[in-house]
């Protein structure tokens, strides 16, 4: 008899926390995103233990336009992308480098890779990330989904799951979403 009010305090404890969780929305491990401004939709991992998103991309210039610093480049993701696209540089991103990419003549544990802001749309929710862009083309996925994009979604992931927002159908504000 002395679990049951032990129980019942384990309960109400817990009712914030469910609460918070409410008003999150669960995705896959896998689930298409449209990249708004680009009229893409590609399949996308989401990977909690990465901290940013990456896009895959090819050709990547920096260059200056009415001086700021721009990015211009081609997708890799296939050969349907011919004509490149313009970004404004949102800044640098230092990626750690793993054990096999490491380079002890170069001296430096890191990758410095441009940082773009995008509209992406998973399921219902369009939010505005900063993806780092690099050639994915060797992965499944041509974009990851990193913790820090994941936040601003209120994401809960369930690796059990694939494709559990379904097809992307947002409005076109990225801003209106938020």
């Amino acid at each position: 008899m002395t679990l049951k009010p032990f129980a019942l305090l384990i309960c109400l404890l817990a009712l914030p926390g469910l609460s918070l969780a409410a008003d999150k929305t669960i995705y896959g491990l896998n689930e298409y995103a449209r990249l708004s401004g680009l009229d893409l939709v590609v399949a996308a991992k989401l990977d909690t233990g990465a901290k940013t998103a990456s896009l895959s991309a090819r050709d990547i210039k920096r260059f200056k336009r009415d001086g700021e610093t721009w990015v211009r480049f081609y997708l890799a993701i296939d050969d349907a992308h011919a004509h490149p696209i313009e970004r404004p540089l949102a800044r640098i991103s230092k990626i750690k480098r793993r054990a096999g990419d490491y380079d002890p003549d170069e001296d430096k544990t890191y990758t410095a890779r441009p940082v773009i802001e995008l509209d992406v749309c998973m399921g219902s929710a369009l939010r505005t990330i900063e993806v780092n862009l690099t050639d994915r083309s060797a992965f499944q996925y041509p974009l990851l989904i990193g913790s820090e994009a994941l936040k601003r979604f209120d994401a809960l992931v369930d690796p059990s799951l694939k494709y559990a927002a379904g097809q992307p159908g947002c409005a076109t504000d990225a801003n209106s979403a938020e």
